[in-house]
């Protein structure tokens, strides 16, 4: 498969490149600082299944560029410790539709945050003050950007996953359209890639939303 990762120096995103090249993919990553992607061990002596191109994300003109001969598009975006957007997500996910429709290819999956859209109605207590508070610049900013994918005639997938930790990948992750949720649930970066990479690789979840936790 070929995949284009985006957000491949990201903590998320460099899980799922691993993931990719261990199973023999084709991988062709877009970053704004190519530099970022030399410490990626992963990527040691495996030249032959890398391609990096040098662009932003927000570019209609270099995801476009990026997206040529892609099966699937893997969008793995964050905006690292800042809770502000700076329109990261909107601008992101238009360059993405856009780009997506001028060079013709349908899969996309996407990494969105639990308590964004319709999600925040499964919230817990606790789960809702962060959201509404502290997160509230950021979620705003992935509702509009998901209503766009949604709405976009792809084949999309919208990932939603709780908390977020360092922790290594566990597999026993539950996965759901909706979850309940209590407290402030967590889920590993490496169990989420490994959800990303396998939904990018199967029809099961195209057209839905996934919640995943621990």
């Amino acid at each position: 498969m070929n995949l284009l990762i985006l957000g491949a120096t990201g903590p998320t995103g460099r899980h799922i490149v691993d993931l990719a090249l261990r199973s023999g993919d084709k991988v062709t990553l877009l970053a704004r600082r190519p530099e970022a992607l030399v410490d990626m061990t992963e990527l040691a002596g495996q030249a032959d299944q890398v391609t990096v191109v040098a662009g932003d994300a927000t570019s209609h003109h270099d995801v476009a560029k990026a997206m040529i001969g892609q099966d699937v598009v893997v969008a793995a975006l964050g905006r690292s410790t800042s809770v502000r957007a700076d329109d990261l997500f909107t601008r992101a996910a238009a360059a993405v539709v856009g780009a997506a429709k001028d060079v013709g290819v349908s899969r996309l999956v996407w990494l969105s945050s639990f308590g964004v859209g319709d999600t925040y109605r499964s919230a817990s207590a606790v789960q809702k003050v962060i959201y509404s508070t502290l997160l509230r610049n950021i979620y705003a900013n992935k509702e509009i950007s998901e209503k766009a994918i949604r709405s976009s005639g792809l084949d999309w997938t919208l990932v939603y996953p709780t908390m977020l930790t360092k922790d290594p990948a566990k597999g026993t992750y539950r996965v759901g359209e909706r979850l309940p949720m209590k407290g402030n649930p967590t889920i590993s970066r490496a169990d989420v890639a490994d959800f990303m990479y396998k939904a990018a690789r199967s029809t099961e979840w195209i057209n839905r939303q996934a919640v995943i936790t621990d």
